[in-house]
């Protein structure tokens, strides 16, 4: 098994388009921390406008924990495009390759072929949330020091220097859980079509509709809104409360679980019953 994994992983990172969520998450990290650190001072002064008569404030707020945040909600809206690119190929793209009876002449079996995918799909995940964390988290952390959190959500909250940490390690870890929904929605898509642009087109409008039924004011709507993965992808903004909801994070994990659960198994039925006919 370890070696079948490690040939999906071989054959994804030698693809280019592997490697355009990496770049952009990278390119476009750096641009906003740039930004930052010209403007991010009078980011910091129109927040807290106002409330300097009324409390005294100690220490940096602008540092490395108050880039970070701004870009994990930044890029986080964005990062179900980049993870897609990679998901929707692993199985779309044998079928545009012609190796589908190839892989399949192996002395292994097909189900052991389709958990290989997705578990290669989880591991580019997780390369891909560790990358965005060193270049949000660990360059911010460097070039702006530490300090206490500013977070402005329902309110303004500032946490000590020595309670954030956790925060972002947390945040990160419901990150990959999110995404991994994502891609694996992508790969069950791939193993119904024979190009890896159907799959990519297909769970972003999955997305998107589901994120349009979501915001419509109609009872049925919201009685199957909490059952719905995109109510719960963002929920990682749960760790920057001033009171972390456990109890919501873990139901919420919980359903994005049995999504992945059911993806895969939907997916391992259907790849094993396919005709493959390339």
């Amino acid at each position: 098994m370890m070696t079948l994994i490690s040939v999906e992983l071989f054959k994804m990172f030698k693809k280019w388009r592997t490697y355009i969520g990496i770049i952009a998450i990278g390119v476009l990290a750096l641009i906003i921390q740039t930004a930052l650190y010209f403007t991010g001072k009078n980011m910091i002064d129109f927040q807290m406008r106002g409330m300097e008569d009324s409390f005294i404030m100690v220490g940096n707020l602008f540092n490395g924990y108050f880039i970070a945040r701004m870009i994990l909600t930044l890029l986080f809206i964005h990062i179900p495009f980049l993870v897609v690119l990679a998901g929707g190929d692993l199985l779309a793209g044998e079928a545009t390759a012609g190796t589908y009876r190839m892989i399949l002449t192996r002395p292994v079996t097909r189900m052991q072929v389709i958990t290989s995918k997705f578990i290669a799909g989880f591991i580019y995940v997780v390369v891909l949330v560790l990358w965005m964390a060193f270049v949000s988290l660990g360059l911010s952390l460097l070039v702006f020091g530490s300090g206490p959190l500013l977070s402005a959500g329902s309110g303004i909250v500032i946490f000590a220097q020595n309670d954030v940490l956790w925060r972002f390690l947390g945040a990160y870890a419901y990150a990959v859980l999110s995404m991994t929904t994502v891609i694996f929605i992508s790969i069950i898509f791939s193993s119904l079509v024979q190009n890896a642009i159907g799959p990519i087109v297909s769970t972003m409008a999955l997305i998107i509709v589901f994120l349009i039924l979501s915001a419509v004011p109609v009872d049925f709507l919201q009685n199957i809104k909490p059952y719905l993965f995109t109510t719960h992808l963002g929920q990682w903004n749960i760790f920057f409360n001033e009171e972390v909801d456990y109890g919501e994070i873990f139901k919420s994990a919980g359903i994005l679980f049995a999504h992945c659960t059911a993806i895969y198994a939907a997916t391992s039925y259907i790849f094993v019953k396919k005709d493959i006919l390339s």
